[in-house]
């Protein structure tokens, strides 16, 4: 398990874009769980929507890939995490099934389809309360800074 300060030591995310809030299980190389609470506070209900907020479906992506970042860095503990950042090279097969709105804790699991050298591919799914509320294939490599 990783609390968000042990999170901020592998991800360059910051407040208000870390959107991790711990990491509850980890299976290097294959699998991670983890979740963000999604307040009324955030910075994007200001405007996503005034009087009727939904969490923005790029940011419950944004959550997954940075959950898959945790993972591909965790997952080769002899790697210098100083020196690498990964970006996303594609996102693909993506459903949103159900909105998510302050008071909600997001879910993220995240599975490895396929990993070779610093290539990752891996299933993403959010969920709230059990109900799968976001499904993805993301594609992601780790590079140099």
């Amino acid at each position: 398990m990783l609390d968000v300060m042990q999170i901020q030591e592998i991800l360059p995310h910051r407040f208000p874009f870390l959107l991790i809030d711990r990491v509850t299980e980890i299976d290097a190389g294959k699998s991670i769980k983890a979740y963000k609470n999604i307040t009324i506070g955030e910075q994007i209900f200001q405007g996503h929507f005034p009087g009727h907020p939904i969490y923005p479906g790029v940011m419950i992506i944004e959550g997954l890939a940075q959950a898959g970042g945790v993972l591909a860095f965790k997952s080769d503990e002899s790697m210098d995490i100083s020196t690498k950042v990964v970006y996303f090279t594609s996102i693909d097969e993506t459903k949103f099934r159900s909105p998510v709105r302050p008071g909600d804790r997001l879910d993220y699991e995240i599975e490895v389809l396929k990993h070779r050298g610093s290539m990752w591919v891996m299933s993403a799914k959010a969920y709230v309360d059990g109900k799968l509320c976001c499904e993805s294939k993301l594609s992601a490599m780790l590079v140099d800074k």
